[in-house]
């Protein structure tokens, strides 16, 4: 099975913090993140807070037993996170052969002017970083959601780069709901370039809830969050977005694949007990559209491996999450040729590499 190609359609970067001062516009540069050098390790210092850097995201290659939520320096995590022809190495050494990358975004500001400004400062970057070479890194670029023509503005600045293939946005606005008329410019011009909406994993609520010290919390906030996703692709095929726009393609990122089976029969069955009192104007059940229009993306999950037929074999897509602590580096070859033994050729090379390479155009 060894030359069954392997594509990840969920993989990362993490942008080092003295990239800011590069790519912020000038007159936020002096105020961009610092990495302060001390005997206790490096900091990064923003806007007077003092913060060790962040390792979770970057444990690819460690043993579990090893990981941590924070490093002494940014050299203890594998470089492919930040430096492209690192990453490059580390496709190799995994045995893939592309990878979709998403991570990194936006600035936490306390001022939305800078805020705002990073999010074109990371595209950009992510931009470069995926020039390395455009035919293995695709890069998914973060759209900012608070003003529905802002939205639109970026990813018109953004689209012509042959290095993005796609937009982020989060499970909901910033405010209200993705169904409301206000964001129809921005699905009618994903479709008119061409990108897929994606919306990763991140937090069980609208607001992400995963505490920074309680590990018992941690834990659990993982998987609340895997569920979390169904309410927003849901939300976009009960409330009408996907029928009003046919040609929307959606992204489920990260969230895995097992509770598709049973959310498609579950909504189907309380669409049709509640559709009318409701004044659901529906034509079809919403699972039609589930399935029509919506990838999934998952690491390892054979439950839901087992449910592929129901979920829709042709939108299923393998990740490797290179380089977080659930990532599958270096063995997705080992471990895809384990988990898809008894599991037809057909299917296994769509959705280890076809599903995404059709969805991105590879």
């Amino acid at each position: 099975m060894g030359d069954v190609q392997l594509v990840s359609a969920d993989s990362h970067v993490n942008p080092p913090p003295t990239m800011w001062a590069d790519y912020l516009p000038k007159e936020y540069r002096d105020r961009a993140p610092v990495v302060e050098e001390t005997d206790e390790g490096q900091f990064q210092v923003f806007e007077g807070r003092r913060t060790p850097i962040l390792g979770i995201s970057a444990m690819a290659g460690k043993r579990p037993e090893d990981y941590s939520w924070n490093v002494r320096r940014l050299d203890e995590v594998r470089s492919g996170g930040w430096d492209p022809d690192a990453r490059l190495v580390d496709q190799d050494i995994d045995g893939v052969s592309a990878e979709v990358l998403y991570g990194g975004g936006p600035l936490g500001s306390e001022d939305w002017g800078l805020t705002r400004a990073s999010y074109s400062a990371y595209n950009d970057w992510l931009s470069d970083f995926c020039s390395t070479d455009s035919a293995r890194l695709i890069g998914m670029a973060y759209l900012p959601t608070v003003d529905p023509d802002d939205t639109v503005a970026e990813i018109r600045r953004l689209a012509g780069k042959q290095t993005l293939r796609g937009g982020v946005i989060g499970r909901f606005p910033a405010s209200g709901e993705w169904y409301e008329e206000r964001w129809d410019p921005l699905w009618e011009t994903l479709i008119d370039v061409g990108w897929p909406a994606a919306i990763h994993v991140g937090g069980r609520g609208r607001v992400a809830m995963i505490p920074r010290t309680d590990g018992i919390g941690y834990i659990v906030d993982l998987l609340m969050s895997k569920f979390a996703m169904g309410e927003a692709v849901t939300t976009l095929a009960v409330s009408g977005v996907l029928r009003r726009y046919p040609e929307l393609r959606v992204v489920s990122v990260e969230g895995q694949i097992g509770w598709i089976s049973f959310a498609h029969y579950y909504l189907d069955h309380l669409w049709a007990k509640h559709r009318f009192w409701t004044g659901n104007d529906l034509s079809e059940p919403p699972s039609v559209y589930l399935k029509q229009q919506v990838w999934s993306t998952f690491m390892e999950d054979p439950v839901g491996l087992r449910e592929r037929h129901h979920i829709g074999v042709d939108k299923i897509m393998w990740s490797s999450d290179y380089p977080h602590s659930e990532t599958t580096w270096p063995h997705s070859r080992k471990l895809t040729d384990e988990w898809f033994t008894d599991i037809s050729d057909t299917d296994r090379r769509l959705i280890l590499a076809e599903n995404c390479n059709q969805l991105f155009g590879l």
